[in-house]
């Protein structure tokens, strides 16, 4: 049947995805200007650090001039916390969160009751960008609770005027039986997760295509463009890339517009992207691959200047809006793997296993140090018409050729057995580091 043509009306977008280059420059500067000064008068870690870097608010009289002022990092969270990077009382603070922790302490993160309703906007805008139209039915598998994603969700689906099924992460066969039953037309869920929806579904005899499912809006975590293909291949609908991170608002930074699915469009009236080279903190022109640093422009609780955000990206001129898209994220800074002097993300691992026939989208990589060298083994799932010990060895076999083809090094390559690997609700742990242990 082909995927449905969800193009919006141009006349249901907010005015500000309408907006010519120079008004929402000068929007930016407005905003910027106040983020400067409200964080510089009520944060006092902020103020210290503007001070040592000679950095004044109203030296911002331009966009550009963001680059004489200091980055603030997960550290910066983790000295100050819980409350330290705070902008206003605790008595204005409407609403905790806080990171995940996947990758150190947790960090706490706050909003008064204006920045919900911004967050709100935000996530409906994207949520509409991504294919959903006002009186569907939205099924959020995002973990509700101190993770960002399933409020972030369902408050932006109710404000789109979407019915909201709020099943939260795990029970997976729960979230099989709820989808055949209440048959929502979109899902929200990280896309590893989706992998494990998806192959419940097919365990209990239901053809993923025949559900009533139109859009999978998927973030969290980096997938590929291969990966894309196998879920719209294997559910026949849209699948669309949802950005965001806790420090800066939870999801809803940047979304991919459903008509062109090019890289996602950053919502530059409330977050101000900049790459810059993660070894110089140099910032690079848009189209040069870098590191993502974002700068909120509206948040009051938590004003976030210049935040290393870690992870790799190349800004690009808007197609489907005006705003600067984002490409899809390839990898983190710190997620990266330096093997015999050659860099590896999961990201590239992932693209090759889904080049291999026979090879399932549920892998993790080990590292280790046995010996004075380090090593990467592949842990990767076979599918279940390939799972006999002589097709895994051959899997295993062409899995490791097409990696020494594409990336340069030699990994060992161990090919499981379906459903062997750890199946998770949330962000999928791709990199599991043993060389402490060894």
């Amino acid at each position: 049947m082909g995927l449905p043509d969800l193009t919006p009306d141009r006349e249901s977008l907010d005015p500000i995805e309408r907006a010519s280059a120079d008004e929402l420059a000068a929007l930016q500067l407005e905003r910027l200007r106040w983020t400067l000064r409200h964080a510089y008068e009520n944060v006092a870690d902020v103020r210290g650090r503007f001070d040592d870097a000679g950095a004044h608010p109203e030296d911002c009289r331009a966009l550009a001039d963001l680059a004489r002022f200091p980055f603030t990092t997960k550290d910066d969270l983790r000295r100050t916390y819980p409350f330290g990077l705070f902008a206003v009382p605790l008595d204005r603070v409407a609403r905790i969160h806080a990171s995940s922790g996947t990758t150190g302490r947790a960090t706490v993160v706050g909003y008064t009751a204006r920045d919900v309703e911004t967050w709100t906007e935000v996530m409906a805008r994207s949520i509409r960008a991504g294919g959903a139209r006002p009186g569907d039915r939205v099924h959020v598998a995002y973990g509700y609770g101190l993770f960002t994603g399933g409020l972030g969700a369902h408050y932006g689906a109710e404000r789109l005027g979407c019915l909201v099924i709020p099943v939260s992460g795990g029970m997976t066969e729960r979230q099989v039986r709820l989808l055949v039953d209440l048959r929502p037309d979109v899902i929200m869920v990280t896309p590893s997760y989706m992998l494990a929806i998806l192959d419940e579904l097919e365990r209990q005899g239901v053809d993923p295509r025949a559900t009533s499912l139109r859009v999978g809006i998927f973030g969290a975590e980096p997938w590929t463009e291969e990966m894309r293909r196998e879920i719209e291949d294997r559910l026949e609908m849209h699948a669309v890339d949802l950005y965001g991170l806790s420090e800066i608002v939870g999801p809803g930074v940047a979304m991919e517009c459903v008509e062109t699915k090019d890289g996602l469009h950053v919502w530059e009236d409330h977050f101000y992207p900049e790459v810059i080279d993660p070894a110089t903190g140099r910032v690079l022109p848009d189209g040069e691959l870098g590191e993502l640093v974002v700068t909120t422009l509206t948040k009051e609780a938590l004003p976030m200047v210049r935040y290393r955000t870690r992870d790799l990206t190349r800004l690009l001129p808007g197609t489907a809006r005006p705003m600067r898209r984002m490409e899809k994220v390839t990898g983190r800074s710190d997620d990266m793997v330096i093997l015999r002097g050659v860099n590896l993300f999961p990201s590239q691992i992932e693209e090759l296993i889904l080049r291999v026939p026979g090879l399932a989208p549920h892998f993790q990589l080990v590292l280790a140090r046995p010996q004075r060298l380090d090593e990467l083994t592949v842990r990767v799932e076979s599918r279940p018409d390939a799972a006999a010990a002589e097709q895994r060895e051959a899997l295993a076999a062409r899995l490791r050729s097409l990696v020494k083809e594409a990336i340069g090094v030699s990994v060992e390559v161990d090919v499981l057995q379906p459903d062997l690997l750890e199946r998770s609700a949330g962000k999928a742990q791709r990199l599991v580091d043993l060389r402490g242990a060894c």
